[in-house]
């Protein structure tokens, strides 16, 4: 077939045709929750993506839910509430188990050594291993907020490989500069970091602005040191 005949018969034209770095779509957060203990920092950030206005799509797995009963006092509903699309974790045919699915990248929070193992492995057998890996493949944002202590020579090692690959390594490691009042000001301040990593900015937390001297009485310097 002659390229007149090829283009004659394309089923778009140039005014479809839209460049890649301006999307005609909202901004979209792919959100994953694995049963490691952490799930606050995961209903947090969808809360503050819920308030920004930017879309989610959230996948919980099985045991992400049985430890959420242990660590809030949300149900099944509220936390989906917050998602602006929803999928159950065995849904491999979800739009973003493809490439072609665009959006702006995925956060696993918390991810668990078990599905940090499955995305290092590229062994998909869920829906949020395979969105990573779809992530990892497509070149987008992959912000792997791992939860485990101590760690193995194991998750260590899958920990290095996957950074190599492009993810961002994020334990959730609280910082105490700005003096936490409450469990409120840590989940905060962590998720403002993870945040952070999407290229997302909040003001919802203190952040570092060099030493500053406490009251003139105590003549301490307050602030973090290497």
């Amino acid at each position: 077939m002659q390229l007149e005949q090829l283009s004659r018969q394309a089923p778009w034209s140039t005014q479809h045709i839209q460049a890649s770095h301006m999307p005609d779509r909202p901004r979209r957060i792919v959100i994953g929750i694995t049963g490691a203990t952490g799930t606050v920092f995961a209903v947090r950030i969808l809360s503050i993506l819920r308030e920004l206005g930017i879309e989610t799509h959230l996948v919980i797995s099985k045991w992400a839910l049985a430890t959420l009963k242990y660590e809030t006092s949300l149900t099944e509903a509220d936390i989906r509430g917050l998602a602006t699309v929803n999928y159950t974790a065995k849904d491999l045919s979800a739009p973003i188990a493809s490439g072609s699915f665009q959006h702006d990248g995925m956060m696993i929070v918390p991810c668990s050594m078990k599905t940090l193992a499955a995305v290092r492995s590229g062994f998909c057998d869920d829906l949020i291993s395979r969105a990573a890996d779809v992530s990892l493949k497509e070149g987008r944002s992959l912000m792997l907020a791992v939860r485990e202590t101590p760690l193995s020579d194991i998750h260590l090692d899958n920990m290095l490989f996957l950074r190599r690959a492009g993810a961002v390594i994020f334990p959730p490691v609280p910082a105490f500069y700005h003096r936490p009042e409450s469990l409120d000001d840590l989940i905060d301040q962590s998720a403002g970091r993870m945040l952070d990593m999407m290229g997302i900015y909040t003001s919802g937390f203190e952040r570092w602005e060099g030493f500053r001297r406490d009251t003139p009485q105590s003549g301490r310097i307050v602030g973090a040191m290497a």
